[in-house]
């Protein structure tokens, strides 16, 4: 069984896009800048925010946070998303969701120009890669998608299941898997799906993107299968200083022996966010996607 570190191979892709700054810089351009909006002070939100102004340090970006108050009215966070759009020295940015409950997280989102939405959630490049052309991918179906290249994971003619069906995360991968290239046979799966067990008895790959903690169990997997868990939930736990614990969609002992690869929570997918984040950033600092 090998376990799939995606906290080496997210440093390894930020140490990456680190030298490809420095060739930027030496012939004289410019460096990408990436823009982050804050809204509120959600602790989730402060912490992965925080995150991204750090990797933008060690990478060598630019990097702008642009905070509101949560009483923020959308026509003034609408303002702000036009003018980063008609900022011509930012590359890419992102509105931080989730979004108080008196502002349309799609209306944001859609008022984004697609060649700065380096989230990859604007209809516009989910459009362009479901039919196979250069977009934006967000950022967890594209973690998966270079833990698997880099991992050397065969995928050609392998059966996947993706349980979730989510627009970040479910939809796309089993558009991604099921691509020219990878060309993996695509089951998706989700809470009306019936004889859910036996689907996963036969798959070679599972992605487990539900929400539901430890809801994969040893007896859904067959032997030499690789699993995916993009699931993270946090449980009250005795056994830690700060009383909690996160836990994956899959219950990780009993899978675990039975998977040929297997990504832990956390430490798994988690981690190639931001690295993800940043690599699209680079993409549209070098004009690779809308050309």
């Amino acid at each position: 069984m090998v376990l799939i570190d995606g906290k080496k191979t997210s440093e390894i892709l930020q140490s990456e896009i680190a030298d490809e700054v420095v060739r930027i810089k030496e012939l004289g351009g410019r460096v990408p800048h990436l823009a982050a909006v804050l809204v509120g002070s959600d602790g989730a939100s402060e912490t992965y925010v925080s995150g991204k102004v750090k990797a933008c340090e060690r990478v060598g970006f630019k990097s702008t946070l642009i905070r509101f108050d949560e009483n923020v009215t959308e026509s003034e966070l609408l303002n702000c998303v036009t003018q980063l759009n008609n900022d011509a020295d930012l590359d890419g940015f992102i509105v931080q969701l989730p979004l108080p409950k008196h502002i349309s997280e799609n209306k944001v989102v859609e008022a984004i120009n697609p060649q700065k939405d380096v989230d990859g959630f604007h209809a516009v490049n989910v459009g362009r890669m479901v039919v196979g052309m250069s977009a934006f991918i967000s950022a967890t179906p594209f973690g998966i998608m270079e833990l698997i290249k880099r991992y050397k994971i065969e995928t050609s003619g392998k059966n996947c299941v993706v349980i979730g069906r989510s627009n970040i995360v479910g939809r796309p991968m089993s558009i991604l898997l099921s691509q020219k290239g990878i060309d993996c046979t695509v089951t998706l799966c989700h809470s009306r799906t019936k004889n859910l067990k036996e689907i996963c008895y036969q798959a070679d790959i599972i992605v487990a993107a539900l929400g539901m903690a430890e809801f994969l169990t040893g007896d859904m997997v067959k032997e030499g299968a690789v699993v995916i868990d993009v699931g993270i939930t946090r449980v009250r736990s005795d056994k830690t200083k700060s009383g909690w614990k996160l836990l994956g969609d899959v219950k990780f002992d009993e899978v675990a022996p039975k998977c040929s690869f297997i990504t832990p929570v956390p430490g798994g997918v988690g981690p190639m966010t931001i690295a993800a984040l940043l690599y699209n950033t680079l993409l549209s600092s070098k004009k690779e996607v809308y050309q």
